[in-house]
Formats: structure tokens, C-alpha cells, sequence
């Protein structure tokens, strides 16, 4: 199959995801409206950035007025999981795949991109990819973009409602696997539990918005890797 035609289909299979990151990036586009962020700001976010809970963790910083470090930081822990990605992409590429090509492809990874790049059978040829992320990167923008401006041209009351629709959107991703995996879904109660500690505690609640995201996320995700390891054959 031609770079053409691997772009082309990478375009077809993308279609799916470009709709369905225009009704998750509403909701994040109301995010940001709600941290103050205009639309060309929210619209650059996102497509520099492609990551819902990345973005979503960024302007909660933004609107508690984080430090730099802290949403750096946070945002290298969020995010982390695209090197692995990256590195699992690395080897199904063609060897002789320039420099510049795995640079931009490294650039084009999502949770869903990933997962019908690594489903092409045998070698991937990057142009699927590109084809990809050329389709559903600007519809993941236009649903921030629109998110901000009818945040700011509806009513308050409507607002408030949709912004929580990404956290629906976050329960749906969790509860079907925590259904399925007990350990799952202790963890997912911990991090509850420990979310409220933080938030009421008088001690724990002076840490910052971004070094507490930090400091859970990292603390409780390393227990679970301890405590309940994926082996090698579930996988």
C-alpha cells in the first residue's frame, strides 16, 4: 500500500474518532471557558497538546493559579504513558522510517490513534497515521474552540451543567474495566478517598492544586504496580 492510500485510509478510520473527540472537546472547550482561557487560547491548547485529561488537569491549574513547575511537572505524569506508546510504535515501523517521520509520529499519538495504528496488520506505514490525526485533530480543536464560545453566549445555569460532562466522560472510561477488575476498582475508590483527604484534611489541603495531582498520581499508581502487577500473559 502507497503513502497515499495509507494516508486515505488513515483518514477513513479517523472519521470515527474525529466525531467523537468534537462531543468530548465541548466539554473541555467549557473547561476552559471556566478558567478564563479564550478561544484562539483554548483552541492552541488543544491542538498542541491532544490529551483530554491532560488539558483538563491544565486549566484546572490554570485556574487556581499554579506554578509553572507544577504544571509541567503534572503534565509529564499524565502524559507519560504516550512514551510508552511511542516505544511500542518504535518497533512495528519500518527500520529504515527517517528521523523526521518518527518524530512526527510520535507527535500524532493518542489512546485511540494508537490503538488502530497498532491493529494495522504487520509493519505500520506512518501515513495511517498521519491520515489519522489529520482528521480528528481538527475536530478535537473545533470542540474546544465551540466549547469557549457557547460557554460564553449561554446561560450560567447551562454552563454549569455542562462542564460536568467530562467527567462523565472519565466515569465511562472507568467503570466498565473497574466492573471487571476488583483491584480496579479499590484502586479507583482509593484515589476518591484520597482526593477528598486532600481536599478537607487542614494539612494536606494547603498543598497546591498541581503538586497534589502530582503526589497522588504517582503514589498511588506506583502501590498498584507493587501491589497488583499486570503479568506479562494477561497483557
Amino acid at each position: 500500500m502507497t503513502n497515499r492510500e495509507s494516508f486515505i485510509k488513515g483518514i477513513r478510520d479517523g472519521v470515527p474518532i474525529a466525531l467523537g473527540y468534537l462531543a468530548v472537546s465541548f466539554s473541555l472547550g467549557i473547561a476552559a471557558r471556566n478558567a478564563g482561557l479564550s478561544a484562539p487560547l483554548a483552541s492552541f491548547a488543544s491542538i498542541t497538546c491532544l490529551a483530554s485529561a491532560g488539558e483538563f488537569a491544565g486549566f484546572t491549574l490554570i485556574a487556581a493559579s499554579a506554578a509553572y513547575i507544577e504544571m509541567a511537572i503534572m503534565e509529564f505524569v499524565i502524559n507519560i504513558r504516550y512514551m510508552l506508546m511511542s516505544c511500542a510504535l518504535s518497533q512495528k515501523i519500518p527500520p529504515e522510517t527517517s528521523l523526521p517521520k518518527r518524530l512526527l509520529l510520535g507527535m500524532t499519538i493518542t489512546d485511540e490513534i494508537f490503538g488502530i495504528s497498532i491493529a494495522w496488520p504487520g509493519k505500520l506505514n506512518p501515513y495511517y497515521s498521519y491520515g489519522a490525526v489529520a482528521i480528528a485533530a481538527p475536530f478535537w480543536t473545533l470542540g474546544t474552540c465551540l466549547g469557549v464560545v457557547m460557554g460564553n453566549m449561554l446561560p450560567a445555569g447551562i454552563v454549569s451543567a455542562l462542564s460536568v460532562g467530562l467527567y462523565g466522560m472519565f466515569l465511562a472510561i472507568v467503570i466498565p474495566p473497574a466492573k471487571e477488575r476488583k483491584a480496579l476498582l479499590v484502586i479507583v475508590i482509593i484515589s476518591m478517598l484520597s482526593s477528598c483527604a486532600f481536599t478537607y484534611i487542614p494539612f494536606l489541603s494547603g498543598i497546591g492544586a498541581g503538586f497534589r495531582i502530582i503526589i497522588l498520581t504517582v503514589s498511588i499508581s506506583l502501590a498498584a504496580a507493587i501491589l497488583h502487577p499486570i503479568r506479562e500473559e494477561e497483557a
